[in-house]
């Protein structure tokens, strides 16, 4: 079922009350756990230990003495009167059977998840009503008394207004793993479902946490479930996913969990506030709190969930003073089901191909390493974006809603005779505060090269190449925070406009859109038109040409950070996201390297650099219609881009309108800046 770090017992030494007898079902396994805690708690006069049931015995001498054994828990039933607890450590797929069953005799301890679908979960809830049972689920992440601590940190807006939340788990399992029980690894047995996956089994309690911190308990809480299921391994379930989710109140939570890492980490929940973060690594009760005040961590203990079940029972019983309620009751894991339900009901996991995974290991200590999923999580919990929308090469097509390459090339010299050089991303399925908006990507050299990236973990809001704008009227149409003047600094703000896209045209090697800039509130701020050629210079380059018409609507300012008093911040405008690279060298006639060509105004810059497929130039060229700067960065991340509003804003009356023209050259080689001047004038090809 999952292991956690050891539970920190309750502060008190002593019972206060007759120790309760107790039963358990299913020794071994994560029940081996359960007997440890249980000899502990025997031994500190809290309970009596009175039996065991489990078709395959304990070793001689692993219970105290005294304990009877059974082979099921039909026959532990009528064998051991007056039962107090029954603790139900067995494979998921007998969880219903048994809870079921001991509902009528004793209260109830269920490891999780307590059922393997939403219409057990509903029968197991009315039954325990009936019987007058109380009953705890097995998440042991929720005693811990940091969810105390995040909750008051929450309510005293240390880290501001909370706007996501995601966790991320990354844990290494071998082929060993998925070998140790008929039912590992497997959605259903013999026609019983059992979904044993990363999200329902061993990272299950990353999940129940996160939607513990939202305050999502019951199915009522949670308006959506999105699922994006994966396995490298030979296996039913899946061992790699992003399973987001929508509260009804509005919050995102993302949770990306692998069973594929290249080494396990302890796995986390990121609360992602207006003024700060705060990171809960859940199995070690550990709080990291980043925020204007400095950073903190702190270490908290942990309530054992046996021992809340029996003292919460206690006060049930003696009827003196309030009843403090159970820290992981039934009744609040109608959202975790909610969750497996959609991972119940999803398509089969896809198969993760081969190219892309490695096998570390021999034997069954071989395990499945997915390439590059370390950054995978982190994008996709950046963002609250599933890997299918991160268009990671191994994920399912994002579909012609959100995807549809629009630029193609075609010349019988060229591999193959034709090459897709662009794919348009709507942009549709995006978080609203990373607004929304088409942009291109990937976009490609004629070899195949990658030169642009989108969602990258350090600004979500980096989309591909394509035209934004951080401040139209008060309406950030860039992603992120915004600058604003009055509070001089960078502020998380609900200001995310979008462009959506009215209608398109799209030939070989031609894309016309007609798009609208509309406000949080849907008011239509501007109209543009907007389009993109490719056209062949030779067998190892193409240009993009991309032309845009911005109308104003109504009245229009249009401004960024430079515009709005952050010197050297002049964004906004035509921007490209590059991927990461290695030996990237930036330059142009008059100077070469980030400082010297930040803020320039050079008739062209030139980006060459080896990226993972190979080398590649990109060569951008000023607007004819106007001087603008260019906005290059480095250090920080790879990009370039030409600065609409550098310093001040552009105003737009009514009617108004304002055109840019951009070209890049994309090159499947390293140019000089000799050669690279005489490919702009036109002359003469940058091949050499």
């Amino acid at each position: 079922m999952g292991t956690l770090s050891t539970p920190v017992p309750a502060e008190r030494k002593q019972p206060s009350h007759e120790a309760s007898r107790v039963a358990l079902v299913g020794v071994h396994g994560f029940g081996a756990h359960h007997l440890q805690n249980l000899e502990r708690l025997q031994a500190n006069g809290v309970v009596r230990l009175v039996a065991v049931a489990d078709p395959n015995p304990p070793t001689p001498g692993a219970l105290p003495p005294g304990t009877a054994v059974f082979s099921n828990l039909d026959e532990l039933l009528a064998g051991t009167p007056a039962l107090d607890l029954v603790i139900v450590a067995t494979p998921i797929q007998t969880h219903a059977q048994l809870a079921l069953a001991t509902l009528p005799h004793a209260d109830l301890y269920l490891e999780k998840p307590p059922v393997a679908s939403l219409a057990d979960f509903n029968r197991l809830q009315e039954a325990a009503t009936a019987a007058g049972r109380s009953v705890q689920v097995g998440f042991q992440s929720l005693g811990s008394r940091g969810l105390q601590a995040i909750e008051e940190l929450l309510a005293a807006g240390e880290i501001g207004t909370l706007l996501g939340i995601s966790a991320t788990g990354r844990w290494v399992r071998d082929r060993a793993y998925y070998k140790r029980s008929r039912w590992a690894g497997k959605r259903s047995l013999d026609g019983i479902d059992v979904v044993d996956g990363v999200a329902t089994n061993p990272l299950a309690h990353a999940i129940a946490t996160a939607l513990r911190i939202a305050g999502a308990r019951t199915a009522d809480d949670l308006a959506t479930v999105e699922t994006d299921l994966y396995r490298a391994n030979d296996i039913e379930s899946d061992d790699t996913s992003v399973i987001r989710i929508r509260t009804a109140a509005g919050l995102p939570i993302t949770c990306a969990l692998t069973l594929c890492a290249a080494e396990s980490v302890e796995p986390y929940i990121t609360l992602q506030g207006s003024e700060g973060t705060a990171v809960f690594h859940y199995t070690e009760d550990r709080l990291t709190v980043s925020a204007a005040a400095g950073k903190s961590e702190t270490a908290y203990s942990r309530v054992d969930l046996t021992e809340d079940l029996l003292e919460h029972r206690h006060q049930l019983r003696s009827g003196k003073g309030p009843v403090a309620p159970l820290l992981s009751p039934l009744t609040d894991c109608g959202a975790f089901m909610q969750v497996l339900e959609a991972i119940r009901t999803a398509e089969s996991p896809a198969l993760i191909r081969e190219q892309y995974v490695t096998w570390e290991g021999d034997g069954d200590a071989a395990r499945a390493v997915i390439h590059g999923i370390e950054d995978a999580l982190e994008r996709a919990t950046a963002a609250h974006a599933t890997f299918r929308e991160l268009g990671l090469p191994w994920a399912r097509p994002a579909g012609v809603d959100v995807e549809r390459p629009v630029l193609s090339l075609r010349d019988g010299g060229l591999p193959g005779g034709a090459a897709v050089v662009a794919t348009l991303q709507s942009g549709a399925g995006l978080a609203a505060r990373l607004s929304p908006r088409p942009y291109l990507h990937p976009v490609r050299t004629l070899a195949g090269v990658k030169v642009t990236d989108h969602l990258p973990a350090d600004h979500p809001w980096h989309l591909g190449a394509g035209f934004a704008l951080p401040d139209v009227n008060g309406s950030n149409f860039w992603g992120g925070k915004t600058y604003t003047r009055a509070a001089g600094r960078y502020e998380e703000r609900q200001d995310h406009g979008r462009i959506i896209e009215q209608s398109a045209l799209s030939g070989a090697g031609l894309l016309e859109q007609d798009l609208s800039w509309q406000a949080p509130d849907g008011t239509e701020l501007l109209r543009e038109r907007r389009t993109t050629h490719s056209l062949l210079v030779d067998r190892r380059t193409w240009r993009l040409e991309l032309r845009t018409e911005l109308t104003a609507v109504v009245d229009s300012s249009l401004g960024g950070p430079g515009s709005n008093g952050a010197l050297g911040s002049g964004y906004g405008g035509f921007f490209w996201r590059l991927p990461a690279c290695t030996g990237a060298e930036v330059f142009t006639a008059e100077g070469r390297g980030e400082p010297a060509v930040h803020g320039s105004v050079s008739p062209w810059v030139a980006w060459t650099a080896d990226f993972p497929e190979g080398p590649a130039t990109l060569v951008f060229a000023a607007p004819a219609e106007a001087q603008d700067p260019w906005f290059v960065r480095m250090a920080d991340y790879p990009a370039v881009g030409s600065a609409l509003v550098w310093e001040r804003p552009v105003d737009l009356t009514a009617g108004d309108s304002l055109v840019r023209t951009f070209a890049v050259w994309i090159v499947d080689d390293k140019p000089s800046p000799a050669d690279v001047a005489e490919l702009v004038a036109g002359r003469v090809s940058a091949t050499r």
